[in-house]
């Protein structure tokens, strides 16, 4: 039987799972401290994501980060920090037992549903959370999760079922490890090139569904960016003749607004980054743009207001509608945000 808990992980709880891991990690591998909205925006994570997904309910998912937003942060940062799954269950335990054991903090990855100290109940795969140990003779794992500061227990049948769940979308295991401690991109440098990235992606976006999510009946369809926002209006009023329109109706409403995003889907977090990259460098984030997340992330928010109350109310039209209304005022403001960013 072995025991063992890595004791000099500082976690930082906060509003998004990827973002306070990934803090967590950068600190105790490369001695980097940011503030989380920072490492949001480094990320250049931010997005607009519209999933519709055979096979799982509810079918529609909306997305306001991307997949690739932990290693796009370290390939933003230059850190080698590299990702793999694995579909193999027990390997998958194997290895990165071996990394705790070898004292290194592991990134990983699951199903949030699945999780026994956490009370959700509805799928969210890709909910990210560190590995710091485990306790064979009560088996059990201790966790690093965003919402406290000490470790979570979580047990081993329920981890497994997380990492690589029977039913719904899985990331097969999906696991994290940091190769070096270098940072090899200065902060300005980063700041300008996860602009650029997000900007890019949000104008002129890839509407590939990411390889690593597998439904039950095949991948999932994704549109990305602001045509995604500009195609939802559009969409949205037709929700309410679906024969799922409750669950999809209350699925996104905290997809938008909860969910660990920090409210505003993922907005509110990325004006925090904009203000604190503007604070260090002035000229490259144009005055205002902190205020124009802010606008996007009131929008996003009235929206979900809209779909909690349709999936409360049977799914009424007018609310559909209401909400359609409140995204096309969301796709000017971001549209307006992403244009001037990149011209900058």
């Amino acid at each position: 039987m072995t025991r063992t808990l890595i004791e000099n992980y500082r976690n930082h709880p906060g509003e998004h799972c990827g973002s306070v891991a990934m803090r967590g990690l950068l600190e105790h591998y490369c001695g980097l401290e940011l503030p989380e909205p920072a490492v949001f925006g480094l990320s250049a994570g931010i997005a607009s994501g519209v999933l519709e997904m055979p096979g799982v309910q509810p079918g529609i998912m909306l997305a306001g980060r991307t997949m690739a937003l932990e290693s796009g942060l370290a390939d933003i940062l230059q850190v080698d920090y590299r990702e793999q799954p694995d579909p193999d269950d027990d390997h998958a335990w194997q290895v990165v037992r071996e990394e705790v054991l070898a004292g290194r903090p592991t990134m990983l990855s699951g199903d949030i549903l699945y999780l026994d100290y956490r009370e959700y109940k509805v799928h969210f795969p890709g909910h990210r959370f560190v590995l710091l140990g485990f306790d064979d003779e009560i088996e059990k794992a201790y966790l690093a999760d965003r919402i406290n500061v000490e470790p979570e227990l979580c047990s081993y049948g329920a981890l497994r079922e997380s990492r690589n769940p029977p039913e719904g979308m899985s990331t097969q295991n999906l696991w994290g490890r940091f190769h070096g401690s270098e940072v090899g991109r200065d902060m300005r440098e980063a700041i300008s090139l996860a602009l650029e990235r997000a900007s890019s992606a949000m104008l002129q976006p890839e509407t590939t569904a990411p390889a690593s999510l597998e439904g039950s009946e095949g991948a999932p369809k994704m549109q990305s960016g602001v045509e995604a926002v500009d195609q939802l209006v559009l969409d949205l009023p037709g929700w309410a003749k679906r024969s799922d329109a409750v669950e999809v109706a209350a699925f996104n409403a905290s997809c938008v607004e909860k969910f660990g995003n920090g409210g505003g889907f993922f907005r509110r977090l990325y004006a925090g980054f904009l203000d604190w990259a503007r604070d260090l460098h002035p000229d490259l984030v144009p005055e205002g743009m902190g205020d124009l997340a802010r606008q996007a992330a009131d929008g996003w928010t009235a929206m979900s207001t809209e779909l909690y109350h349709a999936a409360k109310e049977d799914a009424p039209q007018a609310r559909f509608d209401a909400a359609a209304r409140e995204v096309a005022t969301v796709a000017r403001v971001e549209r307006q945000l992403f244009e001037t960013l990149a011209g900058a």
